[in-house]
């Protein structure tokens, strides 16, 4: 069965914040019945100490809630300065990950047009013997690019703990990029068909969704979809809908967690 979990970085409307730190969406996830949570390193946390972290780690405990991945940067393009900082970070997040009992992080790969090269590649290497040693893995999330580039950065990279975290918004093309247009000579789905064999996790971006049902993707065949491959993973509702709801940011979790569920077990 498909999970459904949350993650805990958002942009929403609402001022202030209806969720300002992790503790916040480990609430949310708690009472929606969620089955994970996801965090990002360098948001909604108030420190790095290991008694914070500890508790972190207690509190989804006590909630139910295995912690699915943590969000990292990656993005590994640019001049040699920069490359070695994102580097570095990335492990120090392996280590954040490894504490709080994560068993994955979350990086980034280049837009196409950036040519990130052989030093990307290197670069996701170098994390992934990094974090092998920890007994983490290493999700690469498309942002964006189309199906050809990630199959291509898995075979280059060519490592055990290297795995995909499909982003169901962040496509070459995606309507999320653009206000809810998608690129009509662009096929999102057909990027999707490629690469959910290789996906370990799933990034459900929700946008449109204050009518109940997420507007701007199709889920009903983004379901369909991962059914096809017997996905049995998590499918984590990651919340960008800035302004163009009509409900609060709290209600449209509510909503998403419910359309996902109704569309999961639909036979």
């Amino acid at each position: 069965m498909i999970k459904i979990g949350i993650y805990a970085s958002y942009f929403g409307k609402d001022e202030p914040k209806a969720f300002p730190d992790v503790e916040s969406f480990i609430d949310l996830a708690y009472k929606l019945r969620l089955d994970a949570i996801d965090f990002r390193a360098d948001v909604g946390f108030n420190s790095r100490d290991p008694d914070y972290l500890l508790n972190i780690k207690l509190k989804c405990l006590k909630a139910g809630l295995p912690i699915g991945y943590l969000a990292s940067g990656g993005h590994f393009v640019g001049i040699e300065e920069e490359l070695r900082a994102k580097v570095e970070q990335a492990k120090l997040d392996v280590e954040m990950a490894a504490f709080l009992g994560a068993p994955m992080i979350r990086l980034f790969c280049g837009a196409p047009e950036e040519g990130g090269g052989e030093s990307e590649i290197e670069c996701f290497r170098e994390v992934c013997d990094f974090a092998a040693d920890a007994g983490i893995m290493v999700g690469l999330q498309n942002h964006p690019c189309t199906g050809d580039d990630i199959l291509r950065i898995l075979r280059d990279t060519d490592r055990e703990n290297f795995t995909f975290i499909l982003d169901t918004g962040q496509w070459v093309g995606s309507p999320g990029l653009n206000r809810g247009v998608g690129n009509q000579n662009v096929d999102i789905y057909r990027y999707m068909e490629q690469t959910a064999p290789y996906a370990a996790y799933v990034r459900a971006k929700i946008y449109k969704i204050d009518n109940g049902r997420e507007e701007w993707l199709d889920y009903s065949r983004i379901v369909r979809i991962l059914k096809s491959v017997d996905f049995n993973g998590v499918m984590s509702i990651t919340f960008e809908g800035q302004d163009v709801n009509r409900c609060s940011d709290r209600e449209t979790f509510r909503l998403a967690a419910r359309h996902l569920r109704e569309l999961i077990s639909e036979s």
